[in-house]
């Protein structure tokens, strides 16, 4: 079995120094400042840890958020956001841009390296907030091909319900309902890819002089 090696990038020194001995059973290859030297280093990673916020003083140019997101994917490496924005249009930008997951810095450690070796194995890791957000381009047909065991499955997981507390409401295994959230990452994933957080925006009626803009 391959075991997934990780790269990271954070402007933060001592978040760069530290995530890899948080995390020791975790293979963290390389860490970065910014996009740009992982790109020019080309560190044999399968996912990059990516912090959102890059452009500082010491920085101003950095590359960050969905640009980043872009350039490391077209370079060919899956993306896990680490951060902690909680604005959840731009969360959905980031996906939309072609991150796999987005976990929170303020989850634990165990959570965070289940996230990504989730992101590694392909799943796609949302917060509730945002898989909120895809439940509603479900209701209002934005997204329409799921089958109704998935939609069940995305609302659940977009009010915070893990596999086991979901598999003793729908009396199904873990690794059943795994499956499906797998077999809808796939989807939402592509879905993602193609859509702009313009479109996701007008889907839900919150454009600018839209029905819904506040």
């Amino acid at each position: 079995m391959t075991v997934p090696r990780f790269a990271h990038v954070d402007d933060t020194t001592a978040l760069r120094a530290s995530l890899g001995l948080l995390l020791p059973d975790l293979d963290f290859v390389s860490a970065h400042p910014n996009v740009e030297d992982l790109l020019a280093k080309r560190p044999a990673a399968d996912v990059v840890v990516l912090d959102l916020h890059l452009a500082t003083a010491g920085q101003p140019e950095a590359a960050q958020g969905p640009v980043a997101i872009r350039a490391l994917v077209a370079a060919g490496y899956r993306v896990c956001v680490y951060t902690q924005e909680q604005r959840r249009f731009v969360l959905a930008a980031c996906l939309a841009a072609g991150a796999t997951g987005v976990v929170s810095k303020t989850e634990t450690l165990e959570a965070t390296a289940a996230a990504f070796r989730a992101v590694a194995d392909g799943e796609l890791v949302v917060p509730p907030a945002v898989a909120g957000l895809l439940e509603v381009l479900v209701r209002r047909g934005s997204l329409t091909v799921l089958s109704p065991r998935q939609r069940q499955v995305l609302a659940a997981r977009a009010r915070g319900l893990t596999f086991a507390e979901m598999s003793r409401t729908m009396f199904l295994a873990e690794s059943t309902l795994r499956g499906y959230w797998i077999d809808l990452s796939r989807i939402v994933e592509e879905y993602l890819q193609e859509t702009s957080a313009g479109d996701i925006e007008r889907a839900l009626g919150l454009s600018p002089g839209d029905l819904l803009d506040p």
